[in-house]
């Protein structure tokens, strides 16, 4: 059974930095895609980002480009974000995920097979 803990999360001022760690258990390192999805505060849920073998390709999505950053660790099982110049509109319950499925890995999009975590929040003021 995949479990996806998250953590990191917090409240920051517009400008700040945090890194979010997701440990992952149930499946070998490198046998499927991580990922990060967040949602706003009445809106839907969005992909952030993607890492995915061989080499640790990425893909993150237009509004995070240049200041979020994903990154693995195998031996530890454990996926990060870390954000930097967060802005406001950044404010959201950030998920982890997991699945093997090629529109998951190469535009993080969730599907019936992905596995998410219990999320964590992000709060950024202006």
């Amino acid at each position: 059974q995949v479990q996806l803990v998250e953590s990191g999360g917090g409240s920051v001022e517009a400008g700040g930095s945090l890194r979010l760690s997701c440990l992952a258990s149930g499946y070998l390192p490198g046998s499927k895609c991580m990922g990060w999805f967040r949602q706003p505060p009445g809106k839907a849920r969005e992909g952030v980002a993607t890492i995915y073998p061989p080499g640790n390709i990425t893909y993150y999505a237009d509004s995070v480009k240049g200041r979020f950053t994903i990154s693995q660790e195998d031996a530890k099982n454990t996926v990060y974000l870390e954000m930097v110049d967060l802005k406001p509109e950044d404010t959201a319950m950030y998920y982890c995920a997991a699945d093997s499925a090629p529109v998951f890995c190469s535009y993080a999009v969730v599907t019936p097979t992905t596995d998410l975590g219990q999320g964590t929040q992000v709060t950024v003021s202006s």
